[in-house]
């Protein structure tokens, strides 16, 4: 079921380092490792956790620096399953 913006900007105040792009609309979060290595690493990972969830999101690899982006694209529209993979992310990514 499609989100309204009241309850993304609701829904990005529990999550660590993501914005909603309304143009499009999107939920997107950039990333920045220790180096290339590092990032792939981290993309397997996500992609692990991704098709559990069965939701995928888009990434874009640039050296150490991973940008990513979540929405249902089924709907057109950022979704409960965009916030629960986004949180599910957070928790994936490396601390310090």
């Amino acid at each position: 079921m499609k989100l309204t913006e009241e309850q993304i900007r609701e829904g990005l105040g529990r999550l660590d380092g993501w914005e909603l792009d309304p143009e499009v609309p999107v939920l997107r979060r950039t990333l920045r490792l220790a180096d290339f290595p590092a990032a792939v690493s981290l993309v397997n990972v996500i992609a692990q956790a991704a098709e559990q969830a069965g939701h995928h999101p888009d990434i874009d690899i640039r050296y150490d620096t991973l940008h990513l982006a979540l929405a249902t694209h089924s709907v057109g529209a950022v979704t409960e399953k965009d916030m629960a993979l986004a949180a599910r992310i957070d928790e994936l990514v490396p601390q310090g």
